[in-house]
C-alpha cells in the first residue's frame, strides 16, 4: 500500500517541481527509511524517475495511465522476495492445499490491480476534493 500511496501521491501533487520524498512521508505517514527504497525500486524498474538537487525529488516516468496498480505491487513483491518461496518448508497441508490457494487468490488480485491505473486513482482523488499541491504551486506571475 505504501508504494501505491507514494506513486499516487506523486502523480498528484507534481507540478513544476519533483515532488520530494519527506513531503510524501509526511503526508501519507510513510517511514521514510522504507520509502526511499521503495522509490529508488520505482525508478529502477520505470515507474518514477529521479530528479537531483535542492529542489530534486521524484516524477513519474510515463503517463499516469500507463502505470497499473498491479505493476507496482509485483516491483514490491520482488524486492521482499515473495517470488522465491522455499517449497521445502511448511506442512504438507500448508505446500498442498493452503499455498496453492493463495497464489491463485494472488493472481486473481493482481489481474484487478491491473485493471486500475494512476490516473484513475487521480481522478477518484479530484472528484473526493482532495486537495493538491500541484494546483497551489503554480504561478501565473508574469
Amino acid at each position: 500500500m505504501f508504494a501505491i500511496e507514494a506513486v499516487v501521491d506523486i502523480a498528484y501533487n507534481s507540478g513544476v517541481n519533483p515532488v520530494q520524498s519527506k513531503d510524501i512521508a509526511e503526508r501519507q505517514g510513510i517511514p521514510r527509511r522504507y520509502l526511499e527504497q521503495v522509490l529508488q525500486q520505482l525508478v529502477r524498474a520505470d515507474v518514477l524517475r529521479g530528479v537531483r538537487g535542492p529542489r530534486g525529488g521524484y516524477r513519474l516516468a510515463r503517463e499516469r495511465r500507463r502505470i497499473s496498480l498491479g505493476e507496482i505491487v509485483r516491483i514490491v513483491a520482488g524486492m521482499d522476495g515473495e517470488d522465491a518461496e522455499d517449497e521445502d518448508t511448511g506442512s504438507d497441508l500448508g505446500r498442498v492445499v493452503l499455498q496453492p490457494l493463495w497464489q491463485e487468490m494472488e493472481e486473481e488480485a493482481l489481474v484487478r490491480l491491473d485493471l486500475v491505473s494512476i490516473e484513475n486513482l487521480c481522478r477518484t482523488a479530484r472528484e473526493a476534493g482532495i486537495d493538491s499541491r500541484s494546483k497551489k504551486s503554480i504561478d501565473f506571475t508574469i
